[in-house]
């Protein structure tokens, strides 16, 4: 659905975008992970055709940016970071204006925009004025515009930016929506958090380089090939740290505030031992688990000196 080769963008000196090499299938909801400034929506607005690369190639369902532009329009919703709205027009005024701009026929208008309010549970806001609305609202309006043409592939560009926490909620499970309908979809974002539980796959750029791209269970897996355990002793938990760090499978052993964090080495995955060896050493267990690996903690590691 998505592929991209070599696409690279310059601003004079400044490489926004280097090489970026991309294979996205249909379904596959791609989490574009990077701080601000790192090339995530350069590397957007090349796919959308709204820019155009130095270098390389990217192509929409088969579809090269360079010779099927307005093709390519047909088969997107970008949706911008932030994005105007018109004074004087309700909710679904906003909406037939758009449908009529996609060329959707005026019989069928209504009942689309109608069905596009529904999906992104907005029906109630349908007599609304749109510059009225909260910024939870208008970025759930603005995701009702992008998929009045029924695109296949959606661009989403920090949607859930500025939101409050529960307007985030309802934006992510938006995002889940889409997936079930096959769309396929790149969302940028620099809060890991938010993609954490929506996305297939993710990648992470810096700098204008893509460092990683995977499946969610590839990345977490590269973060973090060792397992890490946090445990806990009632007491003399310095002593319990030695006795650890004896045992053959323990790679390394560190103290955090009195929990002993423990990395085994990297073939050990039945890690039953740990348990017992403090139990036949008479040590009371306060805490033992295992250190869950997230977005942010692969993100961290993945990443590592290599910070803006």
């Amino acid at each position: 659905m998505i592929e991209t080769r070599k696409l690279t963008k310059k601003y004079g000196k400044l490489i926004a975008a280097n090489q970026i090499d991309l294979k996205l299938e249909e379904g596959d909801i791609f989490g574009f992970i990077g701080p601000n400034g790192s090339g995530k929506t350069t590397t957007m607005r090349m796919i959308a055709t709204l820019l155009s690369p130095d270098y390389g190639e990217a192509y929409v369902c088969g579809k090269s940016i360079y010779t099927h532009q307005e093709e390519i329009r047909r088969l997107v919703g970008f949706m911008p970071d932030f994005f105007g709205v018109y004074d004087d027009m309700t909710v679904m005024e906003y909406l037939e204006f758009f449908a009529a701009a996609y060329r959707i026929k005026s019989s069928a208008r209504k009942k689309v925009c109608e069905e596009k309010l529904e999906l992104v549970d907005m029906a109630f806001k349908r007599d609304a004025m749109v510059n009225q609305l909260s910024r939870g609202q208008t970025q759930r309006i603005g995701l009702a515009r992008v998929l009045l043409h029924e695109p296949q592939v959606l661009l989403l560009d920090e949607p859930a930016s500025g939101l409050d926490p529960r307007a985030r909620i309802e934006i992510r499970n938006l995002l889940k929506r889409l997936g079930d309908m096959k769309k396929t979809v790149i969302v940028s974002s620099h809060i890991l958090p938010e993609l954490a539980d929506v996305c297939t796959r993710v990648g992470m750029i810096e700098k204008g380089n893509l460092i990683v791209d995977g499946y969610v269970h590839e990345v977490m897996k590269k973060a973090r090939a060792a397992i890490v355990l946090h445990i806990g002793v009632t007491e003399n938990s310095e002593k319990a740290a030695k006795l650890i760090e004896q045992h053959d499978e323990v790679s390394k052993v560190n103290m955090v505030e009195k929990i002993i964090h423990v990395t085994l080495n990297e073939d050990v995955e039945d890690y039953s031992f740990m348990s017992k060896i403090l139990f036949e050493a008479e040590y009371n267990l306060s805490l033992f688990r295992e250190e869950e690996v997230n977005l942010e903690t692969a993100f961290m590691e993945l990443t590592k000196g290599n910070q803006q």
